[in-house]
């Protein structure tokens, strides 16, 4: 359960702004005029606040509680732009779309590539295949890890297919992660770009019904993760 000690807002009130926020494509003084036409009176640089420490601990309970997923996946990054610069969003799926993981990093390299899988497979287990693009920083990314598989003996040796096609699926779910970030002009920060990042991938994987809402809906669901 998530600690909500010290706030001086409802629960209720602070899952609420957070959710709206990492759902749907709006600035902070936009949420903040919404929720102050609900009668709630808040500041952005407190909405920022909410969203930038609560995100990231609803998104680790997600990643607890979402339904099993494929060992086929597949494995890209896009760009989200921070401090004026841009940065890698690793994502990978499996072959139905659900999300398996992400990782926001400053560089798109081995070492960060490497992170990533080792990050992905310890949340979600060994995949038999991955599919990948032409990055070479990616293929040697698995392969590092097919390196510790092999001589620690912990796993079977991934499958690597380079094949652009067969990521279209991953493709299309950029879309939805780019047209929240999108009107969000930037972060200003990697810590706080990587936790709202947090909120919005959770959201999306509420939306594609990653984790069993027994008929609620998808704030509700969200509101659950939080306990």
């Amino acid at each position: 359960m998530i600690d909500f000690k010290g706030a001086h807002y409802p629960k209720s009130v602070i899952l609420y702004a957070v959710f709206f926020y990492v759902r749907y494509a709006v600035s902070y003084r936009d949420l903040e005029e919404i929720l102050a036409e609900r009668g709630v009176t808040v500041d952005h640089a407190t909405l920022n606040r909410w969203v930038v420490k609560f995100s990231p601990l609803i998104a680790a309970r997600m990643q607890v509680k979402k339904r099993p997923t494929a060992r086929s996946w597949r494995a890209d990054e896009t760009y989200i732009k921070v401090k004026g610069r841009w940065s890698y969003l690793y994502r990978a799926v499996d072959r139905d779309g659900q999300t398996l993981d992400f990782m926001l990093s400053e560089r798109r390299n081995l070492a960060a590539a490497r992170r990533f899988f080792k990050r992905a497979i310890a949340a979600n287990g060994t995949p038999e295949r991955v599919v990948i693009d032409k990055s070479g920083a990616n293929l040697a990314g698995i392969q590092a890890v097919n390196v510790i598989l092999k001589f620690t003996g912990s796993g079977r040796i991934i499958e690597i297919r380079q094949v652009k096609y067969l990521n279209n699926i991953l493709e299309q779910d950029h879309r939805f992660i780019k047209r929240i970030t999108r009107p969000l002009m930037g972060f200003k920060a990697f810590h706080s770009a990587a936790a709202t990042i947090a909120g919005i991938e959770t959201a999306h994987m509420i939306r594609k019904g990653q984790i069993p809402a027994n008929g609620a809906h998808a704030f509700q669901v969200f509101a659950g993760l939080a306990g």
